[in-house]
């Protein structure tokens, strides 16, 4: 990124536009499906993309759902347990699901993409992670090359395990790290040392990992813009290809384990905003490359190159260089996409077992996207993943008028390129630099479900 896109940090822009909002990783966003969406539904839609002249390729997803103890910052979907048998019981019943949703999908339709979330994907053993690698391969076709990727948490996995994993055919290897402050990690129970991460990168990096990525949060409990900066350090001299930066969003209401937190140590606003300025601006100048909202990568990476010509979309696991993919997951909560619909296992770990020992499907809601929502879900994917929007391009896709058709939204640009968020263009805009840090802001301007009651109530995390 060069130094006319490295974005400043205005303090009245960020207190105009930097409140809730959605992160758009679908659209419409979860919160808008409904349990009136059935396993029928699902299967209609598997159907129905199986049946098209030439179906979509596909990514898969698996998510496994086990931690063996706690991170109290933690708003994913998990189970706490040290019992290994936890995990044979999920690759049974993970085999119960595949054998229902597999056979509903070509077998020349190729896996171009999977990706193992959680939870702790590592929380298997190596033979339990090769387990679940042959379940899916015998039920689905991989491309070759594929892209496979899996979560890892350093404390769960050595060296030797790592090696292993790319002997398996894993190439990219996503490291949970978020702070290496001690303090920090005491007081969100995560705690690891960088001697563990840097022997994660080194060993991925002996093995091959095509990319390495590493997740950071700020807004932890007991951080300071010294402490974060000694973080950003090492991170930078271990050289990740991709770094994600998350904003930490303080939702106890939503999430138990938050309340574990004491919200006297959290950093202030103004301590939160300026570890999120200093630590953007130093991947910067250390040659990473801002992607949007949180993402970095350095500028060889397949995510730079993506952004550059186009091809960058933006799904349930953030940024990707797979678009035209139907998604299938599997696994408690997982949510899939295929053609115009989103389905969403139940959540229980148990609720999702039960269903599959009684030969169910465990969708437990969804929803399957009208035109509109096709429509605005492309336009908010181009102001998300591009910076861009050209409305002859849509015009030629969805054969409208784009200045009739969304003369509200229109009005409302304005004041984003009063407040230099936006360049008007003779047939669009496209994002300023200072833009960039509200893409969020300028994208949900196309949301057609999100009214203002629906901000300010703790749903979404704050967009700077």
């Amino acid at each position: 990124m060069s130094e006319l896109m490295r974005p400043t940090f205005d303090l009245k822009l960020i207190e105009k536009y930097g409140g809730e909002g959605p992160r758009y990783t679908s659209y419409p966003t979860a919160p808008q499906f409904s349990e009136r969406f059935s396993a029928t539904d699902y299967c209609m839609a598997m159907a129905e993309s199986n049946r098209l002249p030439i179906p979509a390729d596909l990514s898969l997803y698996v998510h496994v759902p086990f931690c063996r103890n706690p991170c109290f910052y933690c708003g994913c979907n998990r189970v706490i347990t040290r019992s290994m048998s936890a995990g044979d019981e999920f690759l049974v019943n993970l085999g119960r699901e595949l054998d229902l949703v597999a056979p509903r999908f070509d077998r020349d339709r190729l896996v171009r993409q999977l990706h193992l979330g959680g939870g702790t994907p590592t929380f298997l053993s190596v033979d339990q992670l090769r387990q679940l690698l042959a379940l899916l391969q015998k039920h689905f076709t991989f491309a070759d090359p594929a892209e496979l990727g899996l979560e890892i948490d350093p404390r769960t996995i050595d060296p030797v395990g790592i090696r292993a994993l790319a002997d398996m055919g894993f190439n990219r290897l996503s490291i949970g790290i978020q702070d290496l402050e001690p303090d920090v990690q005491q007081a969100v129970n995560r705690i690891h040392d960088t001697a563990m991460v840097s022997a994660s990168i080194g060993a991925a990096r002996a093995a091959g990992f095509s990319s390495i990525s590493v997740d950071l949060i700020y807004g932890l409990p007991l951080q300071t813009t010294t402490g974060f900066s000694r973080t950003i350090d090492t991170i930078i001299s271990l050289r990740p290809d991709r770094i994600s930066l998350f904003n930490y969003a303080h939702l106890p209401h939503l999430f138990k384990g938050q309340r574990r937190i004491d919200e006297k140590q959290l950093p202030s606003p103004s301590t939160k905003l300026a570890i999120f300025r200093n630590t953007l601006n130093r991947l910067i100048d250390a040659g990473y490359e801002f992607i949007g909202m949180d993402h970095f990568a350095l500028p060889e990476d397949s995510l730079v190159k993506a952004r550059r010509d186009g091809s960058l979309v933006r799904n349930f696991q953030g940024y990707s260089t797979h678009g035209g993919l139907d998604l299938v997951s599997l696994g408690p909560s997982a949510i899939s996409q295929v053609g115009d619909s989103f389905a969403q296992n139940t959540r229980s770990l148990d609720d999702w077992a039960i269903s599959l020992q009684e030969g169910r499907i465990p969708t437990a809601r969804g929803l399957t996207r009208c035109l509109d929502d096709r429509l605005r879900g492309d336009i908010i994917e181009r102001i998300m993943c591009s910076g861009a929007l050209y409305y002859r391009d849509i015009e030629k896709l969805y054969q409208l008028k784009f200045r009739r058709y969304f003369a509200n939204e229109l009005e409302r640009l304005e004041a984003l390129v009063e407040d230099g968020l936006i360049e008007n263009r003779p047939d669009g805009f496209i994002v300023t630099s200072n833009g960039l840090l509200f893409l969020r802001a300028i994208a949900k301007i196309f949301d057609a479900y999100l009214q203002p009651q629906a901000l300010g109530n703790g749903r979404f995390s704050r967009i700077v």
